[in-house]
């Protein structure tokens, strides 16, 4: 018997008919939603806790397709405007438009296990539902925002779930704060979407300092190496900093090993890299992570001016131009978003991509003052025989980047789905590069928590193919420091 008018989603089985009042322990009819006053339910699951309600906008959607499996054994409900603004999208060559293309299959997929209207099972044990406003339910529903709003569309939906099941908690979830806020004005609750989320306060620093005896000291200087503790866990790659308990100004540079069970000395650079020398610490540990060839993936995090862009460009020209060791050095960053297009701009790709290549064309200059000579006719030489290649990240899906160097910029501008999009591009022989400051996000789809760059640092700082280094001094200049600092 088909349900017309009801939600399903209750804690116990029944068949129940219902006048004007909601069944005890069963969700009865709704006012202003399809079905009126009087309708026979059936409710198909026996559910022994009560499930919440999770309801999803769009934008949850195109920055993560397989959200719809990441709200465990609850209640999915996508309202039907959701289906129309993802449908408007799936035509776009873009990330959005593939991550659209992506949902529509994903439902299409569904509904081969029922009827989306009715609910089907999700793989998940969760349950999925696809829900509208029928009959007039606009002027039943909650009337404060004008229905000319999808957003206070899908309001009016969560508002509705809200009052027909008031014993299960109904969750709105939105990447669209002012959404959120207006959920909470209506006296709903309203979430980010969290299941990639990753705090700046919680994120891997990928350094540590240890302090040892005079002896060990000694020892690892005569040999190269130091074994480390059992009692604490040491990542790949994780760099440190060993300081002499009698004289903590006496310190080693050093990084841990694949195994996480010795520490061996880092890559001398006090020479300098393609005229660049390192000035503090963290750009020697950087150092060593861009010119390591075991380290196939590199974070650098920093605010501006700390020389991240800088140190991963040098490397890149030493290791391309001068070792040889790379086919081309390719560099790239999101055009905010990584989405758009660049085809109705005019001019070649070139001109398209000059405003958001801008600082590597600076960073190509002043290496050229360090290191070439006649920086603006080097620089061009390179780029035109095509030794250092700019590219558009909007065109990367679908290709095989094999041995080149490859340098992401502005990383913390990329969704987590976008930074797994390029790895995933990452052919044999190649070095990939991500540098980003989270504090300093231009992307209106993520945030500090929530961007490409964490979720990357975050996941693979298990791995003993990446390192990451959180570099914390400013080096552009005195003013460039104090303003990071205090602006």
């Amino acid at each position: 018997m088909n349900v017309r008018g009801s939600w399903i989603s209750i804690s116990t089985a029944c068949w129940a008919i219902s006048s004007t009042r909601p069944i005890t322990g069963c969700l009865g009819p709704t006012p202003g939603f399809a079905g009126g006053t009087a309708a026979w339910a059936r409710f198909d699951s026996i559910q022994l806790l009560v499930k919440k309600n999770y309801i999803l906008d769009t934008n949850v959607l195109l920055h993560d397709p397989d959200s719809l499996l990441s709200f465990e054994e609850n209640n999915v409900l996508l309202p039907i405007e959701v289906i129309e603004e993802i449908d408007r999208f799936k035509r776009e060559s873009t990330e959005l438009g593939q991550n659209a293309r992506t949902v529509s299959r994903l439902l299409d997929s569904f509904r081969g296990d029922g009827r989306l209207s009715e609910g089907v099972s999700l793989p998940n044990g969760g349950r999925l539902r696809i829900i509208f406003q029928q009959n007039g339910a606009a002027k039943n529903g909650h009337t404060i925002f004008s229905q000319d709003s999808v957003d206070n569309r899908i309001l009016a939906l969560a508002t509705g779930v809200k009052k027909s099941q008031p014993k299960s908690p109904t969750i709105l979830v939105s990447k669209d704060i002012n959404l959120r806020i207006k959920a909470d004005a209506l006296g709903l609750l309203a979430e980010d979407y969290e299941n990639d989320r990753v705090l700046i306060k919680d994120l891997y620093t990928g350094m540590i300092e240890v302090t040892v005896s005079t002896q060990q000291m000694a020892a690892f200087r005569a040999t190269g190496q130091l074994e480390l503790n059992g009692g604490k866990q040491y990542f790949p790659n994780e760099y440190c900093t060993l300081m002499d308990e009698t004289n903590p100004k006496r310190t080693a540079l050093t990084k841990v090993d694949f195994s996480g069970t010795k520490l061996l000395p880092i890559i001398d650079c006090r020479e300098g890299v393609w005229g660049i020398k390192p000035r503090n610490r963290e750009q020697h540990f950087g150092f060593d992570a861009l010119l390591d060839d075991r380290i196939k993936l590199v974070t650098l995090m920093g605010k501006a001016g700390t020389g991240k862009t800088l140190l991963a460009m040098a490397a890149g020209l030493k290791r391309t131009v001068m070792d040889r060791e790379f086919r081309r050095l390719v560099v790239a960053r999101p055009t905010i978003s990584m989405g758009k297009e660049l085809g109705f701009l005019p001019g070649s790709l070139e001109e398209k991509l000059a405003p958001w290549m801008q600082p590597i064309h600076d960073a190509l200059e002043m290496l050229g003052d360090l290191n070439m000579g006649h920086e603006h006719r080097r620089s061009g030489d390179l780029m035109r025989s095509g030794s250092i290649v700019v590219e558009a990240l909007s065109y990367i899906r679908g290709r095989s980047i094999a041995n080149q160097f490859m340098i992401i910029d502005e990383a913390q501008n990329l969704t987590p789905l976008e930074a797994k999009t390029i790895i995933t591009r990452v052919g044999h022989g190649t070095k990939i590069v991500f540098t980003g400051d989270p504090y300093q996000i231009d992307n209106p789809y993520v945030d500090s928590s929530s961007n490409g760059f964490n979720y990357v640092v975050s996941r693979f700082r298990t791995e003993p193919v990446a390192a990451h280094i959180e570099f914390q001094k400013g080096e552009r200049s005195e003013l460039a420091e104090l303003a990071a600092n205090i602006l």
